[in-house]
């Protein structure tokens, strides 16, 4: 017989898994719903030494008081922390780790980062929330819980209470790290990703495929993966599917990412236009595609309506500099600016006239958009200082999650700033990116662009969380009355320039060159 462990995350307890346990039960499984030390509000107060450990001996009993030949825990949210603590130190009694719709904390990793409130965040992270009254957090109120995950499926009267019954969370639980032997690792792990809230199978193989050193996990054979279309809450908003998926977990089913690692990486693949190489200058993190004042490639020749104008003979030429999407880890290699696809791009409207720019910033994690915005203003500096480049005449293309590095630009454009370009973006934070901040929402920068530009290619097959946040732009332009011009790539997938060599997609590539090029010209 299979006995789950339940443990749910911040300001929660064993109640919220009342439907999900019942389920569990009916099919002959044993269940157990945890409502950890100071999380029910009445009988067990935290105190103030309630922290991370705390939690992990309260795990630590119930493991050793449960009698069945297989345990399987399971975390969500905040809960996956006590979880991985207990069964790094049971690694014998536990058959199998669930994380629901939780993240992949490791050795020394705090709590502390899935806060969304970052005002808080940044007060604990500098050891504030010692004081008397500042050990335990209040939950959100009732509207503030998008706040903490996606609610999409999740029906009013759940929604209630859950803000009725939530509980202050103890500091001590988010601030003290993380303690891990490392035995925890080789234990089978199944990932229940919840698409409302910015997770998919998609992504996972996305991530694996980019080479990221962080990851390589996720391919193990022993990591299985299943979807719930739901929010961040489903437990409560589908607890029929979670017991279901909780059983076939168990039974070690699952969608396993080991075959998609096999092939070539889909960012390595070329680009969908044959274009040659041109002139590359390497200045620091930063590289120059340098027009030769002829276009050659009958590619780019497509193009010549628009290049007059803009080809000189040593320049000074317009420039467009293309910002990739991550979060990248600093050991992937080939580093961004080396992928096919933004060297295809580059080389293109170099061929046609105008610098291409490519470069390497520093978005490794969520945390690090104020970092890589710091970067790309410094490669834009660097670039409209060159003699070669006309100062005055500079556009900008996001791609993915780089689309959120556009909301500085967009807030208050530059006079040089001719157009911004946009890719596949993801353009306001996925529901699950805490960390992100409130700086870096094209979605409301947008509504003071004013008349600039914005030429945005959409895929037909995006990705449903990503899809979302490109919906919400364009109706913020539309009611600005912004000016944006869409170009759809018909069957299209994210990252389409590597992966659908079609010549509809090549023509959205020509297209939306062509529109950016115009207005560098105008």
């Amino acid at each position: 017989m299979t006995a789950f462990i339940l443990v749910a995350g911040a300001h929660t307890g064993g109640w919220i898994w009342q439907e999900v346990a019942a389920r569990l039960r009916e099919s002959g499984a044993e269940a157990y719903p945890v409502t950890l030390t100071g999380m029910d509000g009445r009988g067990r107060p935290a105190g103030p030494d309630t922290n991370l450990e705390t939690h992990v001996h309260d795990l630590l009993r119930l493991i050793d008081e449960v009698d069945a030949p297989e345990v399987v825990m399971v975390g969500h949210c905040y809960g996956i922390y006590p979880v991985l603590g207990a069964a790094d130190r049971r690694p014998r009694r536990i058959a199998r780790i669930v994380h629901l719709d939780a993240g992949m904390p490791r050795h020394g990793d705090r709590a502390l980062t899935l806060m969304p409130d970052e005002a808080i965040r940044d007060r604990l992270s500098h050891g504030a929330g010692t004081a008397e009254d500042e050990r335990l957090i209040p939950p959100p109120p009732h509207e503030g819980w998008q706040r903490w995950g996606s609610v999409t499926g999740l029906p009013s009267a759940a929604l209630a209470r859950l803000a009725e019954n939530a509980v202050p969370q103890p500091v001590g639980t988010l601030t003290q790290p993380l303690r891990l032997s490392g035995a925890v690792s080789a234990l089978p792990t199944t990932g229940v990703l919840c698409t409302g809230n910015g997770s998919s199978i998609a992504m996972v193989e996305g991530l694996v495929g980019l080479g990221d050193p962080r990851f390589r996990v996720l391919a193990e054979p022993r990591v299985s993966f299943f979807e719930l279309d739901t929010g961040h809450w489903p437990m409560l908003s589908r607890p029929g599917e979670v017991a279901d998926v909780l059983l076939r977990a168990a039974a070690g089913e699952g969608h396993r990412v080991t075959a998609a690692v096999r092939e070539q990486p889909a960012h390595l693949r070329p680009f969908l236009i044959d274009v040659p190489e041109r002139h590359r200058e390497r200045i620091g993190r930063v590289d120059l595609h340098l027009p030769d004042d002829r276009t050659e490639n009958r590619a780019e020749n497509r193009a010549a309506d628009i290049s007059d104008g803009l080809a000189r003979a040593g320049g000074p030429w317009p420039a467009v500099v293309f910002v990739h999407g991550g979060p990248v880890h600093p050991d992937v290699r080939p580093t961004p600016r080396d992928w096919p696809g933004f060297l295809g791009y580059a080389r293109y409207v170099a061929g046609t006239g105008a610098v291409g720019v490519t470069l390497d910033h520093g978005l490794h994690d969520l945390s690090d958009y104020g970092r890589a915005a710091d970067d790309l203003a410094e490669a834009v500096d660097l670039v409209r200082a060159d003699p070669r480049v006309d100062a005055d005449r500079v556009a900008l293309w996001f791609f993915s999650a780089g689309g959120l590095l556009s909301a500085d630009w967009l807030a208050v454009p530059p006079p040089w700033l001719r157009c911004v370009a946009a890719t596949y973006p993801v353009l306001a934070p996925l529901p699950n990116w805490g960390l992100v901040g409130s700086r870096f929402r094209p979605a409301v920068a947008v509504r003071t662009a004013g008349r600039l530009p914005i030429v945005l290619t959409r895929v037909e097959l995006e990705r449903a969380e990503i899809a979302a946040t490109v919906e919400e732009f364009l109706a913020a332009a539309k009611e600005c009355g912004g000016d944006v011009e869409v170009v759809d790539v018909p069957l299209g997938h994210h990252g389409f320039e590597t992966t659908h060599h079609t010549e509809q997609a090549r023509r959205a590539v020509e297209h939306a060159v062509r529109s950016l090029l115009r207005h560098l010209r105008g």
